[in-house]
């Protein structure tokens, strides 16, 4: 039955491609024409528009789960190309608002309280109305100012539904083409869903903005605006509502106490801060979700998609970017053996050699026309080559940068966003191989060695042991000695690690 189902709504999809003249997309991801050549009689030959813009269409169309893909869809550049997934990018999720009364009633339902005792008063037309949910300033009943987002009606449950039509999806296309799997389709449309599982709970979403509020709790010029958690739930939030003009709608003028150039930096040094200094990152730094305050001031709403990293893939990211800008080619090939992106046995010159391919064809053109997010897109794509994995939580940094590039182009034209953010990724990278960053991240790993050692062996116990009754003396002196050979190894890597920082110390 799911499976029929899962056809139906197929065919249906390929009719919305077809209508928006977009069923070139199948061709580019290499699907049978025997699949779809029926479909190519709905097309008309008015194709003026680029694939990609004819690809966003068809998923405004197909509703609130496909513009969420094709947003997400625009950080695969392996799948896509960089051209199509440049045209992607753009999409953006606004659709018509729902009734205020059904936004009241989901208020009212999840906080307990009628409209009257929550707000002083509230808005009934929404300030925006996206796929998954819409917002509407109020005044709480203490007199603050805040904006509440509410949830569309049943939008769990098409999304559940076409959530299962994607992991059906992924798995037909990996049967069918076998040299797929490296593509990690599977993970992808899981990444995906986790994204969504996020910005459906309204409360993870508060809870994201709240740690990237703590993050920058000193930097004035960077604000996130304070969550209100008592008027929050699981399909409603509401937050302190931010003032401004949009960031890509700011002048030179003299009415204002800033520059666009002002503005600039402190964004960039903000995007910089977020992707390297801290590890998370928001996920859609579109013109529509960053405003510019009276002073300058950046104000960041939005906060469903977020991206994180770990330490290893920031130096990677950090050290390959300064390699390939100066032109070190083998040394970013060694970088990405070290970090596992590429198979063991890769020779080292002929991945060097794609990199300059790449690489040179960029940073040949003029400073201003030398696109970073460009650049993490064509690295990305070389992974058909050399049968590199998929990284997720890579391609949406792609995508963040390349939004970040757009946006300031907009603003100017010359701006080479690279050139901004070099020397603080420079310094960072710098910082982080310090011998005294290293001692404190000896530290801190033998810190939770020590702290959950004795957790760690006591589980293992359990997991070897079974049942106490009816163990026999054997096994009961096989998980003895067992156990004492882990202990004794436990202290002894903890004495080496001591060791070694106590060299470095004196080092």
């Amino acid at each position: 039955m799911r499976a029929i189902q899962n056809i139906s709504r197929l065919m249906y999809l390929g009719c919305l491609l077809a209508r928006n003249n977009a069923l070139e997309v199948l061709e580019a991801l290499n699907v049978p024409i025997v699949f779809y050549w029926p479909l190519k009689l709905l097309e008309s030959k008015n194709k003026h528009l680029g694939l990609g813009e004819r690809m966003a269409n068809a998923a405004i169309s197909a509703g609130p789960t496909f513009i969420k893909f094709g947003q997400a869809l625009s950080t695969r550049t392996d799948l896509l190309g960089p051209e199509i997934t440049a045209e992607i990018a753009h999409l953006r999720d606004r659709l018509p608002p729902f009734s205020s009364e059904r936004a009241k009633k989901t208020i009212e339902k999840e906080l307990g309280s009628s409209i009257e005792d929550l707000f002083l008063s509230f808005e009934d037309v929404p300030i925006a109305a996206a796929s998954i949910a819409q917002v509407h300033f109020a005044i709480t009943s203490a007199g603050e100012e805040v904006a509440v987002k509410v949830l569309r009606p049943n939008i769990e449950k098409a999304f559940l539904r076409d959530l299962e039509l994607l992991r059906w999806l992924a798995q037909l296309a990996v049967r069918l083409r076998p040299s797929w799997k490296r593509l990690r389709l599977a993970d992808g449309v899981e990444v995906f869903a986790e994204m969504v599982r996020m910005e459906m709970d309204l409360r993870l979403e508060g809870a994201a903005a709240s740690e990237l509020r703590e993050n920058f709790k000193n930097d004035p010029s960077y604000n996130v605006p304070k969550i209100f958690w008592q008027y929050t739930s699981k399909r409603v939030l509401t937050t302190s509502r931010v003032s401004g003009i949009p960031i890509d709608k700011i002048t030179a003028s003299e009415s204002h106490s800033y520059t666009p150039d002002q503005v600039l930096e402190s964004s960039s040094r903000a995007m910089f801060h977020q992707i390297f200094r801290d590890g998370f990152f928001h996920g859609d730094p579109h013109p529509g979700n960053l405003m510019v305050e009276k002073d300058g001031a950046i104000s960041v709403v939005d906060f469903g998609i977020m991206g994180r990293l770990d330490i290893q893939s920031r130096l990677y990211i950090a050290e390959t970017l300064l390699c390939i800008f100066t032109r070190e080619y083998e040394r970013a090939a060694q970088l990405h053996l070290d970090a596992g992106y590429v198979p063991e046995g890769t020779p080292i010159g002929a991945f060097s050699l794609a990199l300059r391919s790449i690489a040179e064809p960029i940073l040949d053109l003029p400073p201003n026309e030398v696109s970073m997010g460009r650049l993490l897109g064509h690295l990305f794509h070389i992974t058909e080559t050399f049968g590199m994995e998929t990284q997720p939580h890579l391609l949406l940094l792609q995508k963040v940068v390349v939004i970040a590039e757009g946006t300031a182009r907009t603003i100017n034209p010359s701006l080479n966003l690279w050139e901004t953010v070099q020397p603080l990724v420079k310094d960072w990278v710098k910082l982080k191989s310090s011998p005294e960053q290293q001692v404190r991240d000896a530290s801190v790993a033998l810190r939770r060695l020590v702290i959950h050692g004795p957790r760690l062996l006591a589980k293992f116990e359990a997991t070897v042991s079974g049942p106490a009754d009816g163990m026999r003396s054997e096994k009961r002196r096989r998980k003895l000695e067992t156990n004492q050979r882990l202990t004794s190894a436990l202290w002894l890597i903890t004495f080496s690690v001591w060791v070694l920082v106590v060299i470095t110390l004196l080092g």
